[in-house]
């Protein structure tokens, strides 16, 4: 089974190096509150203004983390702990910081962009440096803003991209048990039940043109990872029961990707790759040996399928080695 290695880690760092301090070109993520409120990415949020977008930057920097962590000896670790210390300051944290109070903020990057903050935050918690605890207010912003929105939110998010509310519970699950937050917890298991806790026999109509997350697999990765393994066992039969027969079809199939310089067509090669990371975890809480087996084999054909593209073009380069590496790690279920 494909893991990340030494030479993974290094040619991940490489890339995001590349671009979490590349401000143009940028996509921001911004509403004008006059015509006098204005600034370039850098003087709106001087950590995160590289990787085209402020998630994909976010995200960027859990990557560099997370390798750190897992090879910590390699030559180019020294860049990425000399970027953090410039990066993590208190000041440059209140920046984002204040960003995040304006009135016109309050939507900004819901969820997806506050679940990798929060995954951020989570992995810097396990580095012996003061990161985590620079970013804590940061952080505590994004966890408070959950526990304000989940209780209004009627209905989930089901889509394939940013606003999939599975993929974020997913992130935010890790938050969750790295800073004991047992209150951001008990919300997001009570939603996940209320939500997704009838679902049955899914069909998988997708992916979608320009997916990146499986609506279907992903839902199931957040119920393993929220539920205790004997109720989440009984669930996930009624929702995919036919996995034997290797039905639904689609889920089976890696995602073709037409063209990798279009920032959409692009995002199918996420597609793969979160799938292969869903199916992965989903295979450690399965009993059947033998759909296990195909669901570890489908992984694993999806990850051939999109590791190559991890570099090449910026469109995906700004973003695809995270979901590589979500893959490759394959995080193991937060205990309920």
């Amino acid at each position: 089974m494909r893991a990340l290695t030494p030479d993974l880690a290094t040619a991940f760092t490489r890339i995001a190096l590349g671009h979490v301090t590349r401000e143009f070109p940028h996509k921001l993520d911004h509403v004008w509150a006059s015509a006098a409120d204005n600034g370039t990415p850098r003087e709106q949020h001087p950590i995160f203004y590289g990787s085209f977008d402020w998630h994909s930057c976010v995200h960027g920097y859990w990557t560099l983390a997370r390798c750190l962590r897992r090879f910590p000896n390699r030559p180019e670790c020294k860049d990425v702990v000399a970027l953090f210390n410039d990066a993590f300051t208190p000041e440059k944290v209140e920046a984002e910081c204040a960003y995040l109070r304006r009135p016109e903020s309050r939507g900004f990057e819901r969820p997806y962009g506050w679940a990798w903050l929060l995954m951020l935050w989570a992995e810097l918690s396990r580095h012996d440096a003061p990161w985590a605890a620079t970013l804590q207010p940061l952080a505590d912003m994004f966890a408070q803003r959950f526990k304000d929105y989940l209780p209004l939110a009627v209905y989930p998010d089901r889509s394939g991209q940013h606003a999939n509310t599975a993929f974020a519970f997913a992130l935010t699950f890790e938050y969750c048990e790295a800073a004991g937050d047992d209150g951001l917890r008990a919300l997001l298991v009570e939603r996940l039940r209320t939500w997704y806790g009838a679902d049955e026999g899914a069909q998988a109509w997708e992916p979608s043109g320009s997916d990146f997350i499986s609506p279907t697999l992903m839902e199931a990765e957040a119920m393993r990872r929220g539920l205790p393994a004997p109720e989440f066992a009984r669930w996930f039969a009624a929702f995919l029961p036919h996995l034997g027969q290797k039905m639904p079809a689609t889920l089976f199939t890696p995602a073709t990707v037409s063209d990798r310089t279009d920032g959409k067509l692009a995002h199918l090669d996420g597609l793969n790759l979160s799938r292969a990371w869903c199916w992965r975890g989903l295979a450690a809480a399965t009993d059947d040996a033998g759909v296990r087996s195909a669901m570890l084999e489908t992984a694993e054909t999806h990850i051939a399928s999109a590791l190559g593209q991890v570099e090449g073009h910026y469109m995906g380069e700004h973003w695809l080695a995270s979901f590589a590496l979500l893959a490759l790690e394959a995080a193991p279920a937060v205990s309920a």
